[in-house]
């Protein structure tokens, strides 16, 4: 009798539609292995070692998959990795499940608001001025009009910015005595923005007293899980994520910026405008981007088909030359696959992955991967521990 050990068989005309070979000799990079190509060899994958190799035009990475599927396990793993080699990682963590992973490694984790204030802008005028229209527009959930846009540059450029006081908060007590006006303009709209940063609902993650929290080091844990169930989380990821990047900008050396459920960035129209720049800029800046999202519906949301917005959010994921792609129920597999823009066999075999396996796309190349921890990961890639300890 022949036992199944899969969930379909596969075909040889399944494999060269999928460019798999007899044999999956995988990618020939160096380092410790991820998991096993189901059919060949042992799977390696660095982003910034497929760049070097020729494999891929990009370092940046998206990892999909349902709940369950295997997505933070091969996040962690690929991270661990990375500090192996001397790579970098910040991690925006929404909901707190990378604080095992940070304690192996002896890197603290700090949270917005509660252990200090967050500086992103970075010393360029023209770049720091940039993220403050995004930061305004992403906390008011719209664009600066032309108006706005004249009136913040024009204060900007001469409102004097002293060491230790944020950003905003010099910006603030510029704009602050539109405040008094009962008259509508620019300026007391901007007023009302930024009076939120400093002293309405987004004080603290921003402006405070001491010096802002530090993003260096090998391993930096950002948790936002105290912002992960409000209106306001994709602000305070944007500037988590603009402050990661400044210091990739000043340390030079190659780092790994991991977002996890993306998604929520992925929504916000103005974030995802700034977010556009800095994806041009990874290969110059030694930056991979790893957007770690659950189903394309939760991205598509981001506006109506057709509209720009979400042909922003899915022109990032379509710049990310490597993917690692878990199993997804039908309707989310045909909606990954027109924005990722997948062959319908990858498309079918999205879902019936078993658990643990993914359709890795690097470049022109496909492999069929089974995540295996080893023994040092599993340390750290449980994230059902606390439910299982719920059941005893």
């Amino acid at each position: 009798m022949v036992t199944r050990p899969w969930t379909h068989w596969a075909t040889s005309t399944d494999l060269v539609s999928l460019r798999l070979p007899a044999h999956d000799a995988g990618t020939s990079l160096a380092g410790r292995a991820l998991g096993q190509a189901l059919l060949g060899s042992t799977f390696v994958l660095d982003p910034f070692d497929a760049y070097a190799a020729g494999l891929v035009s990009n370092p940046n990475v998206v990892v999909a998959g349902s709940i369950g599927a295997g997505k933070s396990t091969v996040v962690k793993m690929m991270i661990d990795r990375a500090l192996e080699r001397g790579r970098r990682v910040v991690v925006i963590d929404p909901k707190g499940e990378y604080g095992d992973l940070g304690r192996c490694h002896g890197a603290r984790t700090v949270a917005l608001g509660r252990d200090g204030w967050c500086d992103p802008f970075p010393a360029d005028p023209d770049e720091a001025r940039e993220l403050v229209r995004a930061l305004l527009g992403a906390a008011r959930g719209s664009p600066l009009t032309s108006d706005e846009h004249y009136v913040l540059d024009h204060v900007d450029r001469t409102a004097p910015v002293c060491p230790g006081v944020s950003r905003l908060a010099a910006l603030f007590e510029s704009f602050e005595p539109a405040l008094t006006s009962s008259e509508a303009s620019a300026r007391r709209d901007l007023a009302l923005v930024l009076y939120r940063f400093v002293r309405g609902d987004l004080a603290g993650l921003f402006s405070g007293s001491g010096a802002p929290l530090d993003f260096s080091g090998d391993l930096v844990v950002v948790d936002l899980s105290a912002q992960w169930s409000s209106s306001t989380f994709h602000v305070a990821a944007l500037s988590a994520v603009a402050a990661a990047q400044r210091v990739v900008h000043d340390e030079g050396s190659a780092r790994y910026l991991v977002l996890d459920e993306s998604w929520a960035m992925l929504n916000d129209e103005q974030t995802v405008r700034w977010l556009q720049g800095s994806w041009k800029l990874a290969r110059s800046r030694g930056l991979s981007h790893v957007l770690v999202l659950h189903r394309w519906s939760d991205v598509a949301s981001a506006g109506d088909a057709g509209s720009a917005s979400r042909e922003r959010a899915r022109g990032l994921l379509r710049e990310c030359e490597t993917s690692w792609l878990f199993r997804q129920p039908p309707d989310e597999a045909r909606d990954m696959a027109m924005a990722l823009d997948l062959i319908d066999l990858e498309t079918r075999y999205l879902t019936s992955l078993p658990k643990g396996v993914a359709l890795v796309r690097y470049g022109e190349h496909r492999s069929i991967v089974r995540v295996i921890p080893d023994e040092r990961d599993l340390a750290f890639v449980d994230t059902d521990s606390a439910m299982r300890a719920s059941q005893r």
